[in-house]
């Protein structure tokens, strides 16, 4: 698979949370390309800020080239990204990393688990599941943002940390609370979650794939900013180490040490 920079154009844009936006940008190339739990790379037009920004795939859409993305300003990069309007222009490299294996939920009951900023690849990973579905959301309070996009494509199960909606507490806490069992989880999210669903699927006997959410800098894998532990040797920095970016950052939950 090619990556590719490219300068793709805004479709459109919109806040759908406090501080989350959702950005439709057209990038015929990549688009035909990308995979459920890949990413862009988008760079600032900013010559202050060099390093690009990564952020997960959202949503494809291959018949009309587009990719949907969203994001949390979290910086000054994002918070620039946030004032684009349509006909605006924005270069990006992608597809970039490694998805979800989507050969690996046919047929089967998956659990697609997501966490706040992690939420967002579920949605297109959702939409190619051959498979049951349930979708678990995780989120800090009432403000349910892709709520309609994920009930489209599975049974959506909400966690809220204020107990405003659905069961107080984390995505874990409302697998207990509904009783909910699987054969295959899909998980993204802040690394304490990622930590407690690597270890539930471990103690169940549960195939876990898990999308690992990291501060990157080249996003092609040379750099090595962005590394997590493995328990294998990587070849290319010959420790125990991986690249998210590159050999990730979707990983067989029982490869990576968190």
């Amino acid at each position: 698979m090619a990556k590719l920079k490219m300068t793709s154009t805004v479709v459109s844009q919109e806040m759908i949370a406090t501080d989350i936006y959702s950005l439709w940008l057209r990038a015929e190339e990549i688009a035909v390309q990308a995979k459920p739990g890949q990413f862009i790379s988008v760079y600032c037009k900013d010559s202050g800020k060099i390093l690009p920004r990564p952020i997960s795939i959202c949503e494809i859409d291959k018949e009309k080239g587009m990719l949907r993305i969203v994001y949390r300003i979290a910086g000054e990069g994002t918070k620039e990204f946030s004032s684009l309007v349509s006909g605006d222009t924005i270069d990006i490299l992608g597809p970039l990393g490694n998805g979800f294996p989507m050969e690996e939920v046919k047929g089967k009951k998956v659990f697609m688990m997501g966490g706040g900023i992690g939420i967002p690849p579920m949605v297109q990973t959702a939409k190619e599941a051959e498979a049951d579905v349930t979708i678990i959301a995780g989120y800090r309070n009432s403000e349910i943002f892709l709520q309609e996009d994920l009930e489209k494509n599975g049974r959506l199960v909400v966690a809220t940390e204020d107990g405003s909606v659905g069961t107080k507490g984390n995505v874990m806490d409302a697998i207990r609370e509904n009783n909910l069992t699987a054969d295959v989880i899909f998980a993204c999210g802040p690394t304490p979650m990622l930590r407690a669903i690597k270890n539930y699927a471990e103690e169940n006997n549960i195939l876990c794939y898990i999308s690992m959410e990291e501060r990157m800098a080249c996003g092609v894998g040379a750099c090595l900013a962005c590394v997590c532990k493995s328990k294998e040797v990587d070849h290319h920095s010959h420790v125990h180490n991986k690249r998210i970016c590159k050999d990730g950052p979707v990983f067989l939950s029982t490869e990576v040490e968190l």
